[in-house]
């Protein structure tokens, strides 16, 4: 295995659990309204692309560095306590910082997907993972997001 494409991998590895885990506190945060069911649905699909990709690595055979997982888990959890214009309670920002930075990352793993299929070639060393399907898989949930996305935002700084 090339050293460059385990370090890639376990470097994408640990955005994708960072990503994972603010899809999953941000639907928790929204429980209840139409934000909140679209981003438990992106939740559940980050965590089985998060799934997906980390068989790709055990099919490849590299090997997972926990320590970054680790990493990109606390930085998460390290994040929820940067201010947000409230001193102990969810803004409006709050929901909107959530779904931009997701949609950034739903962005980031669309390039993550055509750069595995193209640039390293695992569409021919791994034929039945079907990139093209992931690809799409993370149009759709950018798709979803966006007009919460957009919606938040507007309610975010013109109630400012």
């Amino acid at each position: 295995m090339d050293g460059y494409l385990a370090i890639y991998l376990n470097d994408q590895l640990a955005l994708g659990v960072g990503w994972r885990e603010l899809a999953r506190r941000a639907a928790g945060n929204n429980r209840g309204t139409a934000a909140g069911e679209a981003l438990d649905h992106v939740a559940t699909e980050i965590a089985e692309d998060v799934g997906t990709f980390r068989s790709i690595m055990d099919r490849l055979g590299v090997r997972q560095n926990p320590l970054k997982t680790a990493a990109a888990f606390g930085a998460e959890r390290i994040a929820r306590i940067k201010p947000n214009g409230r001193l102990l309670s969810y803004s409006p920002l709050s929901r909107f910082l959530e779904l931009e930075v997701l949609t950034m990352g739903i962005d980031g793993k669309k390039q993550l997907w055509t750069t595995l299929r193209d640039q390293a070639g695992l569409a021919e060393r791994l034929p039945d993972v079907n990139f093209d399907a992931l690809i799409e898989r993370a149009a759709g949930q950018r798709a979803l997001l966006e007009p919460h996305r957009a919606q938040a935002g507007t309610e975010a700084f013109q109630s400012a």
